[in-house]
């Protein structure tokens, strides 16, 4: 009989049985599996602990990824919901805000939209509470939550009637602006706030939904705001300040809405010619609310994924190999079995059985490393996707730690049960303790080869991420960071409605902290290199002229970033001056307009020529500012972002207050109270936020590479582990099988030096060829890893080579004891236990 008739003969004898008999086989089968497992109490730990590392890794990275990527959006039929886009080919700006005139056009032109709604932000002081607060206002049209569904969980949403002009000012608050900055206040639909000169009352709290694309406190109605209600901006088409979502109508593709947004978009450019020149390549088009909330999550979330993919493989392939090993020293028992009648199905249901309940404590421990870290993952997300709100170990990420569990479990604890003996008599004769043959040698060492090819991957990965981290850590930003302390203020703007008054205040706030026991210097600008508003918000250029110098028809208008500061900010933030003057005391708004711009922008728009005295204007050339400095660049919007063209103006003549910076003596948090107080001194209404070191600001800027970086890095650090203790596993199992062959080399004169350097060179052999292989993977799949790199190639040279050494040395260390052992066995002992 053949052994795969015996193999379906068994089968067929276990299977065809009552479901009481069945099920009296299922619990002899467990209980046999558990005390065996107790009895190899080191296999069983070992192989759980492998399990659960490699099932915690997948477990967690996908909850991540099934929250943010796969789940639907928590909106109803979140599948129709788009951001709609207008761009300029000619300047290569891919998101231009609308103006309300736009707004309007595209709401009532469309024929595949079902809504359209505005949307804005801007921060305001909030009075009321112990201490004025600075909150970020969403401003959206009465429709916009309707849209998207969302009902708030306490009070009533926007109507139509609280836009009309003239209508008492309302607010809705934000889930987590309720439970933080007013406390959970459960009476709170009805209190009343003051901000921009009018009192506001709370109709509603919104639900914890993610907040796309800003992260509000409030939000009130379109004509509640005072920048958005005024006349020149309802009333001109060059005013943009709004962002457009839209629902596109049922069975509308995407195609379809496009096609008629470039409708729309050729009409708008053929009626108003002098708003959409022909050189601005004026579109529009719409967007997947969906892949717009993930899309710069994406390409890090789907490397952890795979990274994670990578430990799992390993953690199979070691248990894989710890399976191996204990079949061989259970052949006896599977021929003894064998022999009194159990077929090969009731053998493989008995090794499937012990699978499972190593699955389930694998699974356990997995869920167990998994919640250890969802803090630390929920954060990482935050820093990518608003849906980090999201993760949480719900039923999928369940199902899917338990799927992974018993497939990794099962498949990889009962490959010894194609390898084991047809051949009763030979296991019974030698009692367990001869080789497994061949093929099982060649699966073991395929699994070795496959771990370090693995490893060898992860290592890479990990390695290529610290490259780039040691090298965005060098970066210079351009300015001295240690010492500095910053903050936000925020003006009641209600309350200083002209640029003297803002001046002033400036002047005030300077005076009081210059005299701060502790200060070196201080200085107020608009922002400041580094600020997280601007991290998070970007680059706001906007368009200016040079005098004598107008843009060519076909040439694109020049833009800069702009910045206000006081006669002390270069000082205070470690700037050099390069040539020119700074701002000084005489710079005031009657005197002659001045500005500074940085190196950036004097090299692209005066290329080896002087640009000090060239005047410039930022307003449509009503005010013309000469040139009096140049210096140097900064990094403004991120370490890894490259440097922006900057012009800076003097507060005294251009009235922007925004940001409080103070260099101190010592260790600037010391100065934090008194900052504070000083501040309030002046003007108790100002509202002061992100108030942080500039140390501070820049490792800020630094936490998602280096959170990449860590979480790779653990993921290569596991990877090696298993890796090594697979090699050293492997070989020590061969020298316990190869005892009696090592006797007799040894009996026959071999010495101990030529017997370890055999077992180091069998597991070497299998590091390199590991390496190898892996080298070639990694030369292709590193690739994917380019858009998260900063000034390091994906196939750097030395990353891979010092990956190679680690491996190399870690296979050398793991042989190293195994190999020591066999070069100690005593010829005669080895012979007698044979």
């Amino acid at each position: 009989m053949s052994m795969t008739q015996s193999w379906w003969d068994g089968l067929g004898r276990n299977v065809w049985t009552s479901p009481r008999h069945h099920w009296e086989m299922t619990r002899q089968d467990c209980a046999y599996a558990f005390r065996r497992l107790r009895k190899s109490a080191g296999f069983s730990v070992l192989a759980v602990l492998t399990l659960g590392l490699g099932v915690g890794a997948n477990t967690a990275i996908f909850s991540v990824v099934n929250a943010v990527l796969l789940r639907p959006l928590p909106y109803p039929r979140g599948n129709e919901l788009v951001v709609v886009r207008q761009a300029a080919e000619g300047p290569g700006l891919d998101n231009i805000n609308f103006s309300v005139k736009e707004v309007q056009d595209y709401r009532s032109q469309t024929q595949t939209l079902s809504e359209v709604e505005e949307y804005h932000t801007m921060t305001f002081t909030l009075l009321g509470r112990e201490e004025p607060l600075r909150v970020q206002s969403g401003v959206v049209s009465p429709g916009f939550f309707g849209m998207f569904g969302v009902r708030p969980i306490m009070g009533r949403d926007f109507l139509a009637d609280d836009d009309r002009p003239g209508a008492p000012a309302v607010l809705l608050v934000s889930y987590e602006f309720w439970k933080q900055g007013l406390r959970g206040d459960p009476e709170i639909v009805g209190k009343r706030f003051q901000m921009n000169d009018k009192v506001h009352t709370v109709i509603g709290v919104l639900p914890p939904v993610p907040q796309y694309p800003n992260q509000n406190d409030v939000y009130m109605p379109t004509s509640a705001c005072p920048f958005r209600g005024a006349a020149h901006m309802t009333e001109d088409r060059d005013m943009r300040m709004m962002s457009v979502f839209a629902r596109a109508k049922e069975n509308v593709s995407a195609k379809q809405v496009n096609a008629d947004l470039a409708t729309i978009a050729a009409r708008l450019r053929q009626d108003y010619p002098e708003s959409y020149p022909q050189k601005m390549g004026y579109r529009a088009a719409s967007f997947s609310l969906q892949n717009e909330l993930t899309k710069q999550a994406r390409p890090t979330l789907l490397v952890l994924l795979g990274a994670a993919g990578f430990v799992l493989l390993i953690a199979c392939a070691n248990i894989a190999n710890l399976t191996l090993s204990q079949t061989a020293r259970r052949e006896r028992e599977f021929a003894v079995r064998a022999a009194l009648g159990a077929g090969k199905g009731r053998l493989l249901r008995q090794l499937l059985t012990e699978s499972a309940m190593l699955a389930v404590a694998g699974a356990l421990v997995g869920l167990f490393f998994a919640s250890a870290g969802m803090d630390l993952l929920t954060a990482f997300a935050a820093r990518f996707t608003p849906r980090a709100r999201e993760i949480d170990i719900d039923r999928t990420v369940l199902l899917f730690t338990v799927v992974v569990a018993m497939v990794t479990s099962v498949v990889a604890g009962t490959l010894s049960a194609f390898f084991s003996r047809s051949n009763l008599s030979g296991a019974l004769k030698d009692g367990g303790a001869a080789g497994s043959g061949r093929a099982k040698n060649r699966l073991r060492n395929l699994l070795i080869v496959s771990q370090v090819a693995f490893s060898f991957l992860l290592l890479a990965g990990a390695g290529l991420m610290l490259r780039s981290f040691i090298k965005l850590q060098g970066v210079n930003p351009g300015f001295v960071p240690q010492r500095v302390l910053t903050m936000g203020i925020n003006l009641n703007f209600s309350k200083y409605t002209t640029r003297q008054q803002s001046e002033d205040v400036a002047q005030k706030i300077l005076a009081e902290l210059q005299v701060q026991p502790g200060v070196m210097s201080a200085a107020i600008s608009s922002s400041f290199p580094l600020d997280p508003d601007n991290i998070i918000n970007g680059s706001s250029a906007n368009p200016f002229e040079i005098e004598g110098q107008p843009p060519a028809a076909d040439e694109v208008t020049p833009e800069s970033d702009f910045r206000t500061a006081t006669p002390d900010y270069f000082r205070t933030l470690g700037i050099p001056l390069l040539s020119g003057r700074s701002f000084t005391d005489a710079d005031r708004a009657k005197g002659p307009q001045v500005a500074i711009i940085n190196q950036a922008l004097a090299r692209h728009r005066w290329p080896g020529q002087d640009p000090l005295g060239h005047r410039v204007s930022y307003d449509n050339r009503k005010t013309w500012a000469t040139i009096v400095g140049v210096v140097g660049d900064t990094k403004e919007f991120g370490l890894d972002q490259k440097v922006s063209n900057q012009i800076y103006l003097p507060v005294a003549q251009f009235g922007v207050v925004g940001s409080v910076i103070v260099r101190a003596m010592g260790d600037p948090l010391t100065l934090a109270r008194q900052t504070r107080e000083a501040i309030y001194r002046v003007d108790s209404q100002i509202a002061i936020t992100n108030m942080l070191t500039l140390e501070q600001a820049r490792s800020n800027t630094l936490a998602s590479p280096r959170l990449t970086a860590n979480l790779l890095g653990i993921f290569a650090g596991l990877a090696l582990i298993m890796a090594a203790t697979g090699i050293g596993g492997i070989m020590a199992l061969a020298v316990s099988q190869r005892m009696r062959e090592i006797g007799i080399r040894m009996a026959l004169g071999a010495s101990p030096g030529t017997v370890l350097g055999m077992i180091l060179r069998q597991g070497i052999a299998l590091g390199v060829a590991g390496i190898g292989i892996g080298l070639m993977a990694a030369i292709a799949l590193t690739r994917l890893l380019q858009t998260l790199l900063f000034e390091i190639s994906p196939t750097d040279v030395a990353t891979f080579a010092g990956v190679a050494m680690i491996l190399l040395t870690a296979a050398v260390l793991s042989c190293w004891l195994p190999a020591r052992r066999a070069a100690k066995i005593d010829p005669l002992t080895a012979l007698h236990c044979e």
